[in-house]
């Protein structure tokens, strides 16, 4: 028998920031990269790009190295503008629900990201809604960067428990990839695998 949901643990993308990986996807064949699959999908990360979404390389060293990768003559500004084509907008209604379920549940946010990503999405965010910070609807935001570990591995989710003191049994991930719920079951938590075109308006934790 499960035991009464205490904490929720959220991811971002795809939950509360729209993604179009497709854009991306395209941006970088636009810039003359034949096998971008083979590097990035939403459930999968090259060296390289898990070596950015784990802090292990700056933003600078990600595209000197994106360079020698491809063998690209590209700049950091296209590199940069391909990669954050993916990122579009949070919707106001999801917004509106995080404002309510934060009053019945403890809740954090784990979001396998990068510096470049997470300093676009934050600004977009603070200037769409008053200089608001996105983090502030959550105990703890934790960022797969800076965190220095990243879904689906089972000892991110254990990690982030352990710094809150969460029990597992207690907690819930909500995650629109299917391998990030696996490692996060293999952890021990509840989840629920959120499936386009659900949304968190759907999850009935209201």
């Amino acid at each position: 028998m499960q035991q009464p949901v205490q904490n929720i643990i959220f991811d971002l993308g795809g939950v509360f920031l729209n993604i179009d990986y497709g854009a991306t996807r395209q941006a970088f064949i636009d810039l003359g990269v034949t096998d971008f699959d083979a590097l990035f999908t939403q459930s999968h990360a090259n060296h390289l790009f898990e070596d950015l979404e784990t802090g292990k390389v700056s933003p600078e060293e990600f595209y000197q190295q994106f360079r020698q990768q491809t063998g690209l003559a590209v700049s950091d500004e296209q590199i940069r503008g391909a990669w954050n084509a993916m990122l579009l907008d949070f919707p106001p209604e999801r917004l509106e629900w995080l404002d309510k379920v934060k009053d019945k549940y403890r809740i954090y946010l784990f979001s396998n990201t990068n510096q470049i990503h997470h300093e676009a999405f934050s600004a977009d965010f603070s200037r769409l809604n008053n200089g608001r910070n996105f983090d502030d609807y959550f105990i703890r935001a934790y960022y797969s960067h800076t965190l220095g570990l990243r879904k689906p591995y089972p000892a991110s989710f254990l990690e982030l428990c352990s710094r809150e003191g969460l029990a597992v049994a207690e907690t819930l991930f909500i995650d629109d990839t299917s391998k990030n719920i696996q490692g996060a079951q293999e952890a021990g938590l509840q989840t629920v695998y959120l499936q386009h075109p659900a949304t968190v308006l759907d999850l009935g934790l209201l």
